[in-house]
């Protein structure tokens, strides 16, 4: 069964929460180093349906 693309939008959403959420709760992140990774994720966020249409592509 093929996932949807709103499926995966939603996933992905959750899978880069997820990795803030760790990097959050890691005490040795640099703060400076944590703000710039929080930014390139948030920024990946919007490229969720053109990586959904790569992953179709190659099916």
């Amino acid at each position: 069964m093929e996932m949807t693309e709103e499926e995966f939008d939603q996933q992905f959403a959750a899978t880069l929460d997820t990795i803030l959420e760790a990097m959050a709760e890691n005490a040795e992140i640099d703060v400076q180093k944590f703000y710039s990774m929080t930014c390139v994720l948030e920024n990946l966020r919007f490229f969720s349906p053109v990586l959904y249409g790569a992953i179709r592509k190659q099916k």
